[in-house]
């Protein structure tokens, strides 16, 4: 919010100019970078999933009205926070999705 020169209200303050600050590198932790991407895609397709991650995937086929919560559930117990949990059966869903699509190509 730019200050209004008024010493009362919400835009109180002196009026100054707003100086763009260059983003520090701290800034991109974690975000996922071409090799390492890379990398994981290509382990993902030679070691495929794991067995809990084709427990969910067995899940998410089976399907059922509760299924999403009964996979956040057994995700969250295999790997221990909520974030992580929605994240991985998200990604499980995409997996299968790109199975479905295929499969449908295929035939």
């Amino acid at each position: 919010m730019a200050s209004s020169g008024i010493a009362k209200g919400a835009n109180k303050g002196h009026v100054t100019e707003k100086i763009e600050r260059k983003s520090k590198p701290s800034n991109r932790k974690g975000a996922l970078g071409k090799r390492t991407a890379l990398c994981r895609s290509i382990a993902r397709e030679v070691c495929g999933l794991s067995p809990y991650e084709r427990r969910i995937l067995d899940m998410i086929k089976t399907g059922g009205a509760a299924a999403d919560k009964r996979i956040y559930k057994f995700a969250k117990k295999r790997l221990g926070s909520h974030k992580r949990a929605v994240h991985k059966r998200e990604d499980i869903k995409e997996v299968n999705a790109q199975q479905r699509a295929r499969a449908a190509g295929a035939s």
